[in-house]
């Protein structure tokens, strides 16, 4: 059975949804080992007596990493998640999908990454979507947060469908990407594993690589917690779904307006408006007059079509590959 098939089995499915002001509400939280397994990093991958928390490291030896048992064709995914604090420059922790280890040259990534920054300097917060293959495309977006998210546990949240996938921050929704006619087969639509990942991203994380990790501040660590992994599993055997009850789907009025407030206030990068990467948007953007201004403004080089070398894209298969083969 193709996976268009599959998708038409989905909808056809009796799938009850939901849609609330609280994401989470009524959702199973799973312990580590029910929903997940180790990826990479040895012991700098330390589960929590309670079975319900993660530590992941980064030392001068290696990152970590784990990734899910199932393979999931749509659903909600979400994790708490405390970030390291002080000196974090070049530092990435990363919350994402991904079915790389199956489709090489085809594969698609829903990403969260956390970008970290020198003393003083804020965490930044990184959205992107691959599909298809298409990483000569990166659809990135970057955004601060309201509060320092190494000081206590916040919920990053993705909501993925097979019309539109949604980023959420404390259960307020910062992205909505829809499935247009002109994204074509570059939106996500083959089944995917999640990961969680903590690595060295020096040579670009920072200031385009300008501020490199220090080891002297190491080990750094990540934790995670309040798994929920709520969807349609897929059985790589013979490709059948199973999926949950009450997953939820789309976006409310209340949350769209909370998206736009967030946006205004927080977004400082937007592939759509970089016209140091592409002259004209591609095609499945919607221009906004009033973010491309305030865009400008915030960076005239970037969005205003000055000169600037942008730093290299990348797709974590690259950043797994690369630890791996440092243990």
């Amino acid at each position: 059975m193709g996976w268009c098939q599959l998708i038409l089995l989905l909808l056809c499915s009796v799938v009850t949804i939901a849609s609330s002001n609280n994401l989470r509400r009524n959702l199973p939280i799973l312990s580590f080992d029910e929903g997940y397994s180790h990826l990479f990093g040895d012991d700098n991958l330390m589960v929590l007596r309670d079975g319900k928390s993660v530590h992941l490291s980064l030392d001068e030896r290696t990152g970590s990493g784990f990734m899910s048992h199932d393979l999931y064709l749509h659903g909600f995914f979400s994790a708490s998640i405390k970030l390291p604090s002080d000196y974090t420059a070049g530092v990435v922790v990363a919350f994402y999908m991904s079915n790389g280890d199956m489709y090489e040259k085809n594969h698609d990534e829903i990403d969260f990454e956390f970008l970290g920054n020198i003393r003083g300097k804020d965490w930044r917060i990184q959205t992107n979507v691959y599909g298809n293959g298409s990483t000569n495309v990166g659809r990135e977006e970057r955004y601060n947060l309201w509060f320092d998210p190494s000081e206590d546990f916040h919920q990053y949240s993705i909501l993925w469908t097979q019309d539109h996938i949604i980023f959420y921050v404390d259960d307020v929704a910062i992205r909505e990407i829809r499935r247009t006619e002109e994204m074509g087969a570059d939106f996500p639509s083959k089944p995917m594993s999640l990961y969680a990942t903590i690595w060295d991203g020096s040579n670009w994380a920072t200031n385009g690589g300008k501020y490199r990790v220090n080891y002297k501040y190491a080990p750094y660590v990540a934790e995670f917690s309040e798994f929920i992994l709520h969807g349609c599993t897929v059985d790589p055997t013979d490709h059948s779904l199973k999926c949950d009850e009450s997953i939820p789907s789309g976006i409310t009025s209340t949350q769209r307006l909370k998206m736009e407030s967030f946006r205004k206030k927080h977004m400082t990068y937007s592939y759509c408006y970089d016209r140091t990467r592409y002259k004209l948007p591609p095609s499945e953007c919607v221009i906004d007059p009033h973010e491309a201004d305030r865009l400008r403004r915030f960076d005239p080089v970037t969005f205003g079509g000055g000169r600037r070398r942008h730093g290299r894209r990348h797709h974590h298969g690259e950043a797994i590959k690369a630890e791996a083969s440092s243990i």
